[in-house]
């Protein structure tokens, strides 16, 4: 059976973004936790941007479906850019959005954990979760494994890890993978 992924950078104080919902810019996009990423998930880097790291083509070796909330569909969109993961099947969850801007975007307005339980009986690779915070939280339930690329960086306010309703569940640490940039990757199993 697919497993769910809910891969994220987030800040020190866990915010995956701004109070705007706008494009999370201040996490650091040079060092060798970049390195890592490109190498290791070359599938997380926008296909707009894959060539210029010389990943056009490269398969991808962990994903092959993207989940994404509409206000994380929306950064790219404020760039004219309708898919941002045309390398990957990408779906996105909105209840306001009917119909959808780029045939190659699947819009979902249905129970999000009724479509991920769907997918996840699918064959395939992994699937993983992009963003955002309420969607997350509407998955919860259905996520297998959390990796937090954790930015040395306090945001202060912005929309958090987890944007839902108070429901502690543990997960347990499985790999820790510390960046001289001073990123440190937490890969965490649900329990």
């Amino acid at each position: 059976m697919r497993e769910l992924t809910y891969m994220i950078a987030s800040t020190i104080d866990g915010r995956i973004t701004g109070p705007d919902n706008g494009n999370p810019d201040f996490f650091l996009h040079e060092g060798d936790h970049g390195d890592f990423l490109r190498a290791e998930y070359p599938e997380l880097l926008p296909s707009h941007v894959r060539p210029v790291f010389g990943l056009d083509g490269v398969p991808n070796q962990h994903f092959d479906t993207v989940l994404q909330g509409r206000g994380s569909w929306e950064i790219g969109m404020c760039e004219g850019i309708t898919n941002a993961y045309r390398h990957l099947r990408s779906i996105v969850f909105s209840r306001s959005i009917t119909e959808t801007p780029d045939p190659t975007v699947e819009f979902v307005s249905t129970d999000p954990l009724e479509k991920v339980r769907e997918l996840k009986r699918e064959p395939g690779a992994g699937i993983w979760l992009c963003g955002g915070g309420k969607l997350a939280a509407a998955l919860r339930p259905e996520i297998d494994e959390l990796i937090i690329k954790l930015h040395p960086v306090v945001a202060g306010t912005g929309i958090p890890l987890f944007d839902g309703e108070f429901s502690p569940s543990q997960f347990e640490l499985t790999d820790t993978k510390p960046f001289t940039s001073g990123v440190l990757h937490l890969t965490y199993r649900k329990r």
